[in-house]
């Protein structure tokens, strides 16, 4: 399971012209699976991810969390994420989850999230989005399940 994480001032997802899901300030997520990935690598990322010491304290070093700050996540499924271009220009997808199966992990991953009592929003699995973020830092954090 890969997450690529984000800080934002502000964000939002646009599906068809209307926005699906918006966020003022915390985490953009782009979340993608791999077919080993299991429900361990979901509990795994969103303790990862909620903990991330990457938002600045009173002195302004990052030393804060999205927990400590407050902030919600805009959770958007990428399956991208597990491009494979070793072989020419096009990328193959040959190594990303299947839909059924990365749909049901990216459902999990949301609710493991919201456990936390954070906000999250999210675009739609498989859908044509558009994602516009508000990038703060600007701070961006590629996360793996396993090595």
């Amino acid at each position: 399971m890969r997450v690529l994480v984000q800080r934002s001032k502000e964000s939002k997802v646009t599906i068809a012209g209307k926005v699906n899901g918006k966020i003022t300030s915390g985490l953009v997520l782009f979340v993608g699976f791999t077919d080993d990935d299991t429900i361990e690598d979901v509990k795994y990322l969103a303790k990862k991810v909620v903990n991330l010491r990457i938002f600045d304290d009173e002195d302004g070093v990052m030393n804060k969390s999205l927990l400590d700050v407050g902030g919600s996540i805009l959770s958007i499924s990428q399956f991208t994420l597990y491009a494979d271009t070793t072989k020419g220009n096009r990328p193959s997808y040959i190594k990303a989850m299947k839909g059924d199966m990365a749909t049901t992990l990216y459902d999990m991953f949301n609710e493991e999230l919201r456990s936390y009592n954070i906000d999250v929003a999210t675009g739609i699995f498989g859908a044509d989005m558009l994602v516009n973020i508000n990038n703060d830092g600007p701070i961006t954090i590629w996360l793996e399940s396993r090595k």
